[in-house]
């Protein structure tokens, strides 16, 4: 059985979807995923769901139980009595909360092109605003904004990731659209001015610092962070330090430039050298050689 929580709530048997949970039913189940493998009191559980009808929340807590119970079918021995209240037993990848985490914390300590990789694996796992269902729920509020705050990591490491792989031109357009759902997230507009900057495009990356520090002064009258500050005056002074990341990667994107027999190098090389200026690009000459008895006449 499968738990979705990041995005509308969802139970999978298979590749079966469960119908939908009454209200109660599905905000009891959200609760307890929260809180997966650990033991929820009945006292709390009453509190998040029955705040207002306190005095009946003890019986309508057990009759939400059993409804659940029924509506997860096979997966009803997941949901445990323990001691004063329930636990929700799952395994290692039921949930896609837990198998985020995962990927998340593998995609921080991996390689620019592994971490690349883990983290749009994790991020694909988002089918929209998490608990979508219970946006309004006071159980799920503080979730929720921890839900969001752990996506918004995700993305600025995974476009750390891709700035390191030189990946900038293609980024433009991503981060441009995600300054603009976060306008106030400085950590995007350093990350869209510094793509700007590395696709040769100084004077947007200035503008998107002003255009930064136009809003931060008009929504919360403060300037920009001062690691902003220095990336625009780093950006103005044209900083060789801003392309050293590339420079550390450039054998990932080397350049091969082979040749068959006889045939011209020269001509290639004439190709092969303006794409590797900008980013630094190590260019591998080579010739192909169908008779290995000729590779003693090529080492001489």
């Amino acid at each position: 059985m499968e738990f979705r929580i990041l995005g509308p709530l969802e139970v999978l048997a298979g590749d079966e979807r469960l119908p939908a949970l009454g209200p109660k039913q599905g905000s009891l189940l959200a609760l307890l995923l929260l809180h997966a493998n650990e033991v929820v009191s009945s006292d709390r559980l009453v509190d998040e769901l029955w705040a207002e009808e306190r005095e009946s929340g003890a019986p309508a807590l057990q009759a939400s139980m059993s409804r659940l119970r029924k509506a997860l079918g096979d997966g009803a021995a997941m949901l445990e009595t323990s001691g004063p209240g329930y636990v929700l037993r799952i395994e290692p990848g039921q949930l896609d909360l837990h198998r985020f985490e995962h990927l998340l914390e593998e995609g921080v300590r991996a390689e620019p092109a592994v971490a690349a990789a883990k983290l749009r694996e994790a991020l694909a796992l988002w089918r929209g605003s998490p608990l979508a269902d219970f946006t309004y729920q006071p159980f799920a509020q503080t979730a929720i904004g921890r839900l969001e705050e752990l996506r918004m990591l995700a993305l600025e490491r995974r476009m750390a990731a891709d700035l390191t792989l030189g990946r900038e031109a293609e980024l433009v357009p991503e981060l441009e659209a995600l300054v603009a759902e976060h306008p106030l997230r400085e950590g995007f507009r350093a990350q869209l001015m510094l793509a700007l900057y590395r696709a040769g495009r100084q004077a947007d990356a200035l503008e998107a610092y002003q255009a930064a520090r136009r809003t931060l002064v008009d929504e919360l009258g403060i300037e920009p962070a001062p690691a902003l500050q220095e990336l625009e005056k780093a950006i103005l002074r044209q900083d060789p330090t801003l392309e050293l990341e590339l420079e550390s990667v450039s054998a990932l994107r080397s350049i091969l430039v082979a040749a068959f027999g006889d045939a011209a190098l020269e001509p290639l090389v004439a190709v092969a050298e303006p794409l590797g200026r900008k980013p630094p690009r190590e260019i591998i000459v080579s010739r192909l050689l169908a008779d290995p008895a000729a590779l003693g006449d090529a080492s001489s």
